[in-house]
């Protein structure tokens, strides 16, 4: 086998999965506040006012880069929905239902940012319009294949079903993004996948930019961790598995004993 398939296969395993993930969780985790920090400050204080909204655009910080997430996990989802069913990966199986709280929130978090948004701007925190609707129906499908997974005693075939979920799902993914373009919506038309002429100033991507990529890597960093406890809470019975819970007991018994020594002395 090629070594680079040979390594692409090693994701597969869980036991090669824990300690990448336990390596590569504080620098994701200090990249991603620090990218935050950086693009919220930045857009936040920095940026200048938009003409015509001032300083009520600014929420497009958090907000755009929350409706961007709350599509991108799904794709993610979607991605990882077909190695279950075609390869039967279970760490994908893990990622998949560890992914769907976290594109929950995403799509939550774009719905509430954009209601207060759209109280000053269309005069209502909600209409039925075609983008609204449809992110709304997003998150749904998230509670729905969170709840069919945990509904189902025998995980396997939870993973099976919620795969399949996904799968009929996914057609929802263009319609949020084309709502704007096929129908006459509220919802302002896309200014920042417009690469080739942008009707964003630079002065307001470039922060904009940066909270997209920290929240990128804030989705990284909750799956990593929800990762972490569903390959633990899956595999209890696995030699890697105990090996790592006993280091967590010597861990913590060791300190107790040394200040045990200290109080004798």
């Amino acid at each position: 086998m090629h070594p680079v398939l040979k390594w692409f296969y090693q994701w597969a395993v869980p036991h090669f999965v824990y300690p990448r993930i336990q390596t590569g969780l504080p620098w994701v985790a200090l990249l991603a506040s620090s990218l935050l920090v950086i693009g919220l400050v930045w857009g936040l204080v920095f940026a200048p006012a938009d003409y015509q909204q001032g300083d009520a655009f600014r929420i497009i910080y958090v907000h755009v880069p929350a409706a961007w997430l709350s599509m991108l996990v799904y794709m993610a989802m979607t991605m990882m929905a077909i190695s279950v069913l075609v390869w039967r990966i279970q760490v994908a199986e893990l990622a998949l239902i560890a992914s769907a709280p976290i594109g929950a929130a995403f799509t939550l978090m774009a719905l509430f940012t954009g209601a207060i948004w759209g109280k000053p701007m269309w005069g209502a925190w909600w209409v039925w319009d075609a983008r609204l609707t449809s992110e709304l129906i997003l998150l749904f499908i998230y509670l729905g294949i969170f709840a069919l997974y945990h509904a189902i005693e025998d995980k396997r075939q939870a993973a099976k079903a919620a795969s399949l979920m996904t799968l009929v799902g996914v057609v929802n993914i263009p319609i949020i993004h084309y709502s704007v373009i096929w129908w006459n919506t509220l919802h302002q038309p896309p200014s920042l996948s417009k690469l080739d002429t942008p009707s964003i100033h630079p002065d307001m991507l470039w922060p904009l930019l940066i909270t997209l990529l920290a929240f990128k890597l804030m989705y990284l960093w909750m799956l990593m961790l929800r990762l972490r406890t569903e390959l633990l809470l899956r595999y209890p019975q696995s030699a890697w598995v105990q090996a790592i819970v006993q280091a967590m007991v010597q861990a913590q018994i060791q300190p107790t004993k040394d200040k045990s020594k200290d109080n004798a002395r």
